[in-house]
């Protein structure tokens, strides 16, 4: 009963955050272009489907992946575990908390990996560039961008050192990229660091960083807690971008070894 109680709260939700998505649509189709909707029957049986699956995956988020990582974070950054002994600490020694650093990076790839909005990013990047950008090889990019962008909050918030100057340092590295960066691969790489916060990202991620500047001695979840999410968006544009320019860097490479070799014979 009380799943129950929370998937028709869910659902009701769900349906209430979609519903004006669909009457803008509807409207739009007609009153301004005044055509009547095709397939009414399949987009009915879709939107339901829609709603219903938004609405499961919410509520799985809610009583399996939140509760998950936080207490995964709480049982892997607790004293008793990283010190070996219930004495006070004052003071965490940032070295001590290499679980820590592995879960976060395994956590980000995972989760950015299992993403359904970067998954159709790359569908259609892949799409519409005629099969250039790989769709695994984008995903697996951006994966470990968040991976280590998550990392680096984590360190961020056993050491307590302040947000800001990481993505302060964060933002000169993409602008400098960007300068240089083959400008076709510039706006997908800054879409890939939007679509890496979605619906899977985000629950685990915050949970982390809840879990975590809970448990680390002088740590407060309200100012230490939060700051993860801004991590996962960062760093899939500094790797995309980087990648971007290794491979701009290796072709023209292989084309001017090639050119020496023609001019040789």
């Amino acid at each position: 009963m009380s799943f129950f109680k929370l998937f028709t709260g869910i659902f009701l939700d769900t349906l209430r955050d979609v519903l004006p998505i669909l009457l803008l649509i509807v409207s739009f189709q007609l009153f301004v272009l005044r055509q009547p909707i095709p397939h009414l029957r399949r987009l009915i049986v879709g939107g339901i489907y829609v709603v219903v699956g938004l609405a499961l995956f919410l509520a799985g988020l809610e009583k399996a992946l939140f509760p998950l990582g936080k207490i995964m974070a709480t049982q892997l950054s607790d004293p008793a575990f990283i010190y070996g002994a219930k004495a006070a600490v004052t003071q965490p020694d940032w070295m001590a908390y290499g679980w820590i650093y592995l879960f976060a990076f395994m956590i980000g790839f995972a989760t950015t990996i299992a993403e359904p909005s970067l998954i159709a990013v790359a569908f259609k990047a892949n799409e519409v560039s005629g099969g250039v950008i790989n769709q695994w090889g984008l995903r697996l990019t951006v994966a470990l961008g968040v991976a280590v962008g998550i990392t680096l909050g984590a360190f961020r918030i056993v050491s307590g050192t302040p947000l800001y100057l990481y993505i302060l340092v964060g933002y000169l590295i993409v602008i400098v990229q960007t300068i240089f960066a083959p400008k076709n691969i510039i706006p997908l790489a800054y879409d890939s660091g939007g679509v890496t916060t979605s619906t899977v990202t985000v629950p685990l991620v915050a949970a982390l960083g809840l879990g975590l500047s809970s448990t680390v001695p002088g740590r407060n979840p309200a100012l230490d807690g939060f700051g993860l999410i801004a991590f996962a968006s960062l760093f899939p544009i500094i790797t995309v971008l980087g990648y971007a320019q290794y491979m701009h860097w290796s072709a023209g490479r292989i084309k001017k070894n090639l050119k020496e070799e023609n001019n040789a014979i």
